[in-house]
């Protein structure tokens, strides 16, 4: 077994890129309404923060064009993608702001919500702290809604999408 060691910094990126993403992730889209229209994003940094309160957290990243325009919303929806719904992911990394080849409907408070994902969670804005090249947003979930008809969650490792299997 050959073992290797580094010292993250600004030489080694790619190699701490490589050692993260060794760790499998879940995928959201997270959308908000902003004054141009909706807008989404995919992400894998997503998890939960507490159950009382019901408390979620996500990170978009400072360099990402959509960054403000979260990090300013008094709301948002993540949705838990299924893993048949890889081109919706893959879709919203590329383009935030085209939603009409996608199924959604307003949530009550606005925000364009997506009708395949497995788990939605609407969410009002609970804080927003700096987390290096990423900021920490912090949700707090006004509402679940869940659909069991789509199987199981779409799964990011090392670069990719996919699944577990049995």
């Amino acid at each position: 077994m050959t073992q290797t060691s580094f010292t993250p910094g600004p030489d080694t990126l790619t190699e701490m890129r490589a050692a993260l993403g060794c760790f499998a992730t879940g995928v959201v889209v997270v959308t908000t309404e902003t004054k141009r229209g909706p807008l989404a994003i995919t992400a894998n940094s997503f998890t939960s923060v507490s159950l009382t309160p019901p408390l979620v957290l996500w990170c978009p990243a400072l360099q990402s064009k959509r960054h403000d325009p979260f990090v300013d919303a008094t709301h948002f929806s993540i949705h838990v993608m299924a893993e048949r719904d890889i081109d919706t992911a893959l879709h919203f990394a590329r383009n935030g702001e085209v939603f009409d080849t996608h199924d959604w409907v307003q949530s009550p408070e606005g925000v364009p919500a997506l009708t395949q994902a497995l788990v939605r969670l609407d969410c009002t804005h609970h804080a927003a702290h700096p987390g290096g090249d990423h900021t920490i947003l912090v949700g707090e979930v006004l509402r679940v809604s869940q659909r069991g008809d789509l199987g199981a969650g779409l799964v990011f490792h090392q670069g990719k999408y996919g699944r577990f299997t049995d």
